[in-house]
């Protein structure tokens, strides 16, 4: 007879949860047809026969030290799994379905948007993709035709100076998931994040990480830069939401279908705008281009910003409620309607909608959705000329599922064109916090702006062609001028550029107004 011993850990509500306490554990044995129902992170519900056996059989004993001691296991002759509803301990009732509809009726976003982490002020637009990326795309897990699988879960990343409320928004976005686990990077590895194979006296057991546990959920994972040598686990996870295992003699693989959330401090401390995202945190570019959304924050002073940041400080603590009044769609910004809705659900309110769109609404594109989204996509091709963020196909299949989250989040079967223009303003709002470098232009006349890496090229190559032609490696700022004056690079801001350049290392101060080429052949 076929047998398999699993190991049960309990589901710990928010209502249930102890201080102090960790969920407690439980040996099952499974036999025969039960054999491989349920998979390691997987919600399930187990009816069977409560049983005692000696801690000195051979077979089941794990130490010398269980040898006088009697332990309990189930012996399972039922196996339910309830993965597809998320969190197991969620019930929704008729009533709720009612409340659900009415919000529905109403502007549902923005009051999604203002209940996520209310303490937090502004971030509106940061707020709103979290929400999205919370909702997730139609899921097209069951389209086996093409053979090809297609993720439907967005990920995001939210990078930033210290203090500006990145770790409170992961932690609120956890607590309102159906399913939701919140990690720290700098006590993680990849073991903890994918699978951990351990050995059971003369058997392997697979024990799940955070991205299996959280499977159908979210991932909330802060401190993202403090995953020293971690972050190659990911790449299968993020992009084909599977992790493949293959140690010890086992070969399997397991769902992640979920929805990375991750938080980031730049090197240094502060974000540098004058390097790029992938510098600023030392991440490769293949990890990077799988989030759909990455956030740049910054903690620059704004006289009106300051204004309303200190009147919601202010009302916090004179436990002052904003006004619950009704707003519905319109014709104005994502941001600025955003802004003016004042409606808040509550967290269990917020977890039932979210659980209850997901099951129950698979939106697909309208023409009006197709139309926009193909526009702005050429758009982005057309004027890509920055080399560190590169437009590809991934962003047009980004920009797809996040439309049909926006469509979601309003209970709409068919996503609109409204829809794909509130994901293009959340789209535009990254890529312009992205690009917001220095200011440096193409070729004259050409009118095209270029990244800050693509002008250092530029002048890199010009400077080593003129110090192969005059055999020398020293520049005065009078000659780095004329070559860029040759080479058509017309730059906004010259001390910026050659300030880059001498950080990166190409050009290295020797004196007043004399830089040296490290790349040169005269050195």
């Amino acid at each position: 007879v076929s047998t398999q011993s699993t190991g049960l850990q309990e589901v710990v509500s928010e209502e249930q949860n102890e201080a102090g306490r960790i969920p407690r554990t439980l040996e099952c044995e499974l036999t025969g047809d039960l054999v491989g129902s349920c998979v390691p992170g997987e919600n399930v519900s187990i009816s069977g026969i409560v049983k005692v056996h000696h801690g000195g059989d051979e077979h089941r004993t794990k130490s010398a030290k269980d040898k006088c001691m009697f332990l309990l296991f189930v012996h399972a002759n039922y196996v339910g799994s309830s993965s597809s509803s998320g969190d197991s301990a969620l019930v929704i009732t008729m009533s709720d379905v009612m409340e659900i509809n009415s919000l529905a009726d109403r502007y549902p976003f923005g009051a999604l948007v203002n209940s996520l982490c209310p303490t937090i002020f502004g971030h509106i637009l940061v707020k709103a993709g979290l929400i999205l990326a919370l909702v997730g795309g139609t899921d097209r897990s069951g389209d086996l035709e093409s053979g090809l699988h297609k993720r439907s879960d967005s990920h995001v990343l939210i990078v930033g100076d210290p203090g500006l409320g990145k770790s409170q928004l992961l932690q609120a976005v956890s607590n309102v998931a159906p399913r939701g686990v919140y990690v720290c990077g700098n006590s993680a590895t990849a073991a903890g994040l994918t699978v951990t194979l351990t050995r059971d006296g003369s058997d392997t057991v697979l024990e799940a990480g955070a991205l299996v546990l959280a499977d159908k959920g979210c991932c909330c994972i802060d401190e993202f830069d403090k995953m020293a040598g971690q972050h190659s686990a990911l790449l299968e996870a993020m992009e084909q939401q599977s992790i493949s295992i293959a140690k010890a003699g086992m070969v399997c693989s397991l769902p992640a279908r979920t929805a990375v959330l991750a938080a980031a401090n730049p090197v240094g401390g502060h974000f540098n705008p004058k390097k790029s995202v992938a510098d600023n945190l030392k991440l490769s570019a293949p990890l990077l281009s799988r989030f759909d959304l990455i956030f740049i924050l910054l903690d620059r002073p704004d006289s009106g910003l300051d204004k309303f940041l200190s009147d919601h400080v202010l009302a916090m603590h004179a436990a002052e409620s904003g006004s619950q009044h009704e707003t519905r769609e319109s014709d104005l910004p994502l941001e600025q309607r955003l802004m003016s809705c004042k409606e808040q659900v509550d967290m269990l309110m917020m977890k039932k909608y979210i659980a209850h769109v997901r099951s129950t609404v698979q939106p697909t594109l309208s023409d009006d959705a197709k139309a926009v989204l193909k526009e702005y996509y050429l758009q982005l091709r057309g004027e890509n000329s920055n080399d560190e963020t590169p437009i590809t196909t991934r962003q047009l299949e980004s920009l797809i599922r996040l439309t049909e989250s926006r469509a979601r989040v309003a209970q709409r079967s068919v996503a609109t064109g409204a829809d794909a223009v509130d994901v293009v303003e959340i789209f535009q709002h990254c890529m312009r916090d992205a690009q917001a470098k220095s200011s440096v232009t193409g070729p004259a006349g050409s009118g095209k702006a270029m990244g800050v890496a693509k002008a250092s090229k530029l002048l890199i190559a010009a400077l080593n062609k003129h110090s192969e032609r005059t055999c020398s490696s020293l520049f005065s700022v009078t000659e780095i001028r004329e070559v860029m004056v040759r080479a058509k690079i017309e730059v906004k801001s010259f001390d910026s550029l050659i300030y880059a350049l001498n950080e990166q290392g190409f050009l290295l101060k020797k004196g007043t107004n004399i830089f040296q080429l490290q790349t040169s052949t005269c050195l």
